[in-house]
């Protein structure tokens, strides 16, 4: 069962095995990987804990100027529905403006929309391009 407080923390130390714990108690289908070269390129990474234990996660990736990116937001599957998402978001928001962004963009899927509205997004249509699909079909 969930303690409370939860600790936020901006760029700790964490490790594959950390990140790959929560990661599969949040993803369906998660494959174990390294994340040191996703956070050697981070603009920021927040991670929430419930004393030692990692419960949540979001790294910010940026374009080197004024935009920055939400990815792999991530909050342990038994620690949902506490405010941990919005919380980590919202950090990793101030963070980034700390930085100079002036733009935090969010790519979701269509059901997680109230969601991300509610921590402050607005809707903005976007492009997706496969590489992986296009490599194979050139």
């Amino acid at each position: 069962m969930p303690s409370a407080p939860i600790d936020y923390v901006t760029a700790p130390p964490v490790d594959d095995a950390g990140l790959n714990t929560l990661f599969a108690s949040a993803w369906d289908g998660h494959r174990s990987r390294t994340f040191k070269p996703v956070l050697a390129h981070s603009l920021v990474y927040v991670c929430a804990y419930d004393g030692d234990r990692l419960v949540g996660f979001v790294n910010v990736a940026w374009d080197g100027g004024k935009h920055a990116f939400v990815l792999d937001p991530t909050v342990h599957r038994d620690y949902r529905r506490r405010g941990i998402a919005t919380r980590l978001l919202d950090i990793a928001a101030s963070r980034a403006a700390d930085r100079g962004c002036e733009w935090l963009h969010v790519d979701y899927d269509p059901h997680l929309e109230p969601f991300y509205r509610q921590c402050g997004f607005g809707h903005a249509h976007a492009g997706l391009l496969n590489l992986r699909e296009r490599r194979r079909a050139g």
